[in-house]
């Protein structure tokens, strides 16, 4: 059996700086809301889920994204997550540091600035993840090409992300 969660926008956290502008454009015909991850500044945003049905394996992280004005180059996100155990993990939750993460380049695909994309992240390195545990997820834009070649200009606007698992 496979989980999916959803993660909207508007359900992400954020630290007291470098965060992603949250956004809400009127559309022609639906409202579009987001996250504008900036393309010079590493920006990260979080969510918090419980484990339920976690067996085992990698976390699947699926990230639905639009640029905001490019229509050419590559984004890079980044994910990583923090597993912790009720009644059994002795760290303290608000110190408790997260796992190494993965990340993905993806190359936007042309032609229409605002077209929706979808990259995909294996998350691997997993916290000693176990069923029910509190997972905090964070999500980023690896802006100034740590891990790889972020060279998209503008915005890349977050819109949803789901994560799934056995």
């Amino acid at each position: 059996m496979t989980t999916t969660i959803q993660l909207l926008p508007e359900s992400a956290q954020f630290l007291g700086s470098a965060f992603p502008q949250y956004l809400k454009n009127s559309g022609s015909s639906f409202p579009v809301s987001g996250l504008a991850f900036d393309a010079a500044t590493d920006e990260s945003a979080f969510w918090k889920f419980k484990a339920i049905n976690y067996t085992s394996g990698n976390l699947t992280l699926d990230i639905f994204w639009y640029a905001d004005t490019a229509s050419s180059a590559n984004v890079v996100w980044e994910a990583q997550i923090s597993a912790i155990t009720p009644d059994t993990d002795t760290q303290d939750i608000e110190t408790d540091g997260l796992a190494t993460l993965n990340y993905v380049s993806d190359a936007h695909l042309g032609t229409t600035g605002q077209r929706l994309h979808k990259a995909t992240i294996t998350i691997s390195n997993l916290d000693s993840l176990a069923a029910d545990d509190i997972v905090h997820l964070r999500i980023a834009r690896d802006a100034n090409g740590t891990n790889a070649t972020d060279d998209m200009t503008g915005d890349a606007i977050l819109v949803m992300a789901t994560l799934s698992y056995s």
